[in-house]
């Protein structure tokens, strides 16, 4: 049971598995902050830590139904030339979840003001909530699963990966949650982001491979600039020292 402990392809799995995992949960850390958010200040702690929860029960669970997973791939009717199988109809749902929920946030930030979108987020349930995160997770765990299958051999390697990768979105949740929250920019700009993934599993439901890497480089360089317009903008705003006058005797005023 326990023989990958002393076969290093195995750690290396583990390894390259955790970073993997990590990056293919950004785009879920993203979405959670978002709609974490929207809950009063006292229950976004717990629901940043319900929410990634979730995100690794789900995976797991996914993990030990690997028979249906790959099943899923499977095709179950042709539409247009294309076989559409079981994970094609969750990601086309997933996608056009993902539009919906990223236009609906935009149209509060710009045409509902601040208040409004306090009012709707304080009477929102943390169940609601919790509800959306578990069906995004669902959608993003599903690629993340099937790549672990694809590196790692050994069911215990993937599920460690699983957990030390959500372990450390965890840590970093709350800063990455307070930094979005902090500045409109980067909320828009992550709302864009997932905007931009829900086009891509719009197109991969569909059959059309766009890949991974090229979206991560644009979030990656788009986020790059945004970052140094936000320290120009703090350089902008700092206050101009003059120098001090002198008096008759020669001191400083």
């Amino acid at each position: 049971m326990m023989e990958w402990i002393t076969q290093p392809e195995a750690w290396i799995a583990l390894a390259t598995l955790t970073a993997l995992e990590i990056v293919l949960g950004i785009d879920n850390i993203i979405f959670l902050s978002i709609i974490v958010g929207r809950l009063p200040e006292e229950q976004r702690g717990k629901g940043r830590v319900f929410g990634l929860g979730l995100a690794m029960l789900s995976r797991i669970a996914l993990l030990l139904s690997i028979t249906w997973v790959m099943g899923l791939t499977s095709g179950l009717f042709t539409l247009l030339n294309h076989a559409v199988s079981g994970r094609d109809l969750i990601l086309i749902g997933g996608g056009l979840f993902l539009l919906a929920k990223s236009t609906q946030e935009i149209h509060q930030s710009l045409e509902g003001a601040e208040e409004e979108g306090k009012k709707s987020g304080s009477a929102k349930t943390f169940a609601v909530t919790m509800v959306q995160i578990a069906i995004i997770d669902i959608v993003f765990s599903l690629d993340s699963v099937i790549t672990a299958v694809g590196l790692a051999k050994d069911v215990e390697v993937m599920i460690i990966a699983i957990m030390i990768s959500i372990g450390i979105m965890m840590l970093a949740a709350k800063s990455i949650s307070d930094f979005v929250e902090a500045h409109p920019t980067i909320k828009m700009l992550a709302l864009s982001f997932l905007i931009l993934v829900g086009v891509t599993l719009l197109a991969e439901g569909a059959g059309f491979e766009i890949p991974r890497g090229y979206i991560y480089f644009a979030m990656a360089f788009s986020m790059s600039v945004e970052m140094l317009n936000i320290r120009l903008r703090k350089k902008a705003a700092k206050p101009v020292h003059l120098y001090p006058t002198m008096n008759i005797n020669g001191d400083g005023a």
